[in-house]
Parts: structure tokens; sequence; C-alpha cells
């Protein structure tokens, strides 16, 4: 299991969206620890040549991202929320993107999974199917699957998951919920991990809101084998997160749970999209993502941080702008110094 061959219990997150770059996870996988490449959003051609670009740069094992195709959308709600950030779109002089449905090319990055004998495939979003599984199985691939709460990793398991990543409510970006619906239960990273350990049996790496050594130490006394850190990573000179982004991740605004971008559900920090529409954005992915993507796009191209997707978890204060084996280093002698903290202190306590 990959778990068990990282000198460095920490994994980085996919970044879907434009964060994501070969010379990125190459980085991460050279220092020991575990790095995924983002499928998400990407044509199977480009998800090859990243592949093979992150092959070109290091013969580490690594982790591809796929997301489960998603359909929940209710065409009214959808039409009157277009005609409502249409004005956005007019603003900034381009048009708004076709509200399609597709599948983000799920089966041929299957596919692509197993003629490359991808050693970790990880799924968001969903669990796939467990016929799925066992073809990837097959090829040689270890299969995570991202979850939210109980009754997900359940599934996950009984589908012939390895691992499980646990996503907290503080974590940035996407919601890896199964189904993005109203009445969910959000957990908190914990009180999640808590829950899982209780329920299943296999690994789980820990997600959400965490910056510091000292919250893998913590993650890791809960069971954790691992920490999956996304945000810490964005301001890394490898990540191809934008200016804008960037930008955003020095102050210090607060974070919020939006669909006003995609149309499911993520954490981001607030800006005037996020404020103006988040209160009547339906669920409607991939829909809505692909309608706002042409007025993201040109926010980016213009510098105008109001109305592009500023991802961030709740912890993204303690982000630094440092290459990504100088992060890792720093956050594996934080995690050293806390983990004999902790020993010490237990031992001061003593039995009884």
């Amino acid at each position: 299991m990959q778990l068990d061959r990282m000198r460095v219990p920490i994994v980085q997150a996919p970044l879907a969206g434009g964060a994501s770059t070969p010379a990125l996870t190459a980085a991460v996988l050279d220092v020991g620890a575990f790095g995924f490449l983002a499928a998400g959003y990407k044509s199977p051609d480009a998800v090859a040549a990243d592949v093979a670009t992150l092959r070109g740069l290091t013969g580490a094992p690594y982790g591809l991202n796929i997301f489960v195709p998603d359909d929940e959308v209710d065409p009214g709600t959808l039409a009157a929320y277009l005609t409502e950030i249409s004005r956005e779109a007019d603003r900034h002089g381009v048009a708004l993107g076709e509200p399609r449905y597709d599948d983000d090319w799920f089966e041929a990055k299957i596919d692509l999974a197993v003629s490359e004998a991808v050693p970790v495939v990880s799924f968001t979003f969903g669990c796939p199917d467990a016929a799925v599984i066992r073809r990837l199985h097959e090829a040689g691939s270890e299969i995570w699957v991202t979850v939210t709460e109980p009754s997900e990793a359940m599934t996950a398991v009984t589908s012939g998951a390895d691992v499980l990543v646990a996503q907290g409510i503080e974590a940035g970006g996407h919601r890896g919920s199964f189904a993005d619906r109203e009445n969910r239960e959000d957990y908190g990273l914990l009180p999640l991990l808590q829950l899982l350990r209780r329920c299943v049996d296999v690994p789980l790496v820990a997600a959400g809101g965490i910056g510091t050594g000292s919250g893998i130490a913590a993650v890791l006394a809960a069971g954790a084998r691992a920490a999956q850190i996304g945000t810490a990573f964005l301001r890394c000179p490898e990540a191809g997160t934008s200016g804008p982004h960037r930008a955003a991740l020095t102050g210090t605004g607060r974070t919020r749970l939006t669909r006003a971008f995609t149309g499911r559900l993520a954490r981001g920090l607030e800006n005037r999209f996020l404020t103006e529409h988040s209160a009547t954005a339906p669920v409607g992915y991939p829909q809505i993502h692909h309608a706002t993507a042409p007025v993201r796009a040109a926010g980016r191209t213009a510098g105008d941080s109001d109305v592009v997707n500023l991802w961030a978890g709740q912890a993204y204060r303690l982000s630094a702008e440092i290459p990504a084996a100088q992060l890792i280093a720093e956050m594996g002698r934080d995690l050293t110094r806390a983990l004999a903290d902790a020993s010490g202190r237990t031992a001061a306590v003593g039995p009884g």
C-alpha cells in the first residue's frame, strides 16, 4: 500500500481547476510525500500529457484523481439563476457558457488509468461501481475514495475502496460528497475521523483545515495514516494557481461555503460574486460550472478577483509562498516537535 511507502505522512491534494501541475506533484513525490495529478476538467489527451510529463520528471509512484459523474439540477431554478448572473457576463464583455451536462470524460479517464497502470486512482463526488474498481485493481491500481460522512464510507468500502480520504467541512474547494443535498450533515474533520474508525476498517487519510505539522499530528492521533493538504500548496511556485487567487490567499478575508460558481458546494474566500449570488445559487453541477467558466476566465485575465472562485480552506492564513519541498520539510519538522511535545505531556499526566 502506498501509505506504507511514504517517508512523510503528507498527501498533496489533486487541486483540480488549474493549480495542479506535474511540476508540483513531482516536487512532492521526490521528498517522500505523496502527490496527485488532477484529471478533473481536463480532456483525456491533456491528462495523458500531464502523466507523461510527470513520468519524465520522476519515477516515483503517483496518484490521479477522477471526478465521478454528477447530475443534480432543477431546470426551473437553473434558468432563473442563469438570468441573474448574465449581468456578470455582460460586465466583462463575455457570454455565459453553455450550461451543459457532461460526465467529464469519465469512461475515457478510467481507460487511461488502466492503460497507464496508475499506482493510485482517487475519486471525488462519489464512488464508482464495484466493476470499475475491480478493473482498476486488475490493472494494479490502488483505489482511494473521498468521503464526508459515515454512510459514504461504508458504501465505498463495500465497493472495494482501499483507502478513504475523510474530508471535513473545514476543507477548501469542492465538498467531495456523493450527493450535494440540502439536508446534509456537515462533519468537522475530527468528529468524522472518530466516526469512521468505528464503522470501517480501512486506512484513513485526513483532509480539511490542516496547515501545519501540528495539525498533521492531531489527525494522526485521531487515527489517520496521513494528512491530505491542498490550500497550503496553492502558493508554491510549482502550482498553477492564478495571480488573483494567489493574491487573495495573502489577505485576511473569511471563507464561506457556496454553490455560486459551479452549482456544487465549495469553500472559498468571500468576494463580490460569492456574496451576491450564494443565496440564490441552486444545486446544478456541472451546468453552472460551464455557465460561469467564461466569466471566471475573464476575471483571471483582468486580475479581477471579485468574479474568480478563490477556493481556500479555513486555515489558509497559514500558507506561505515557498517551494513545495521546503513546505513539506517545515511541516515535517513541526510534526516531529508536535509529536514529541504531546508525548511529553502524556507522560507527565501518567496512569490513573
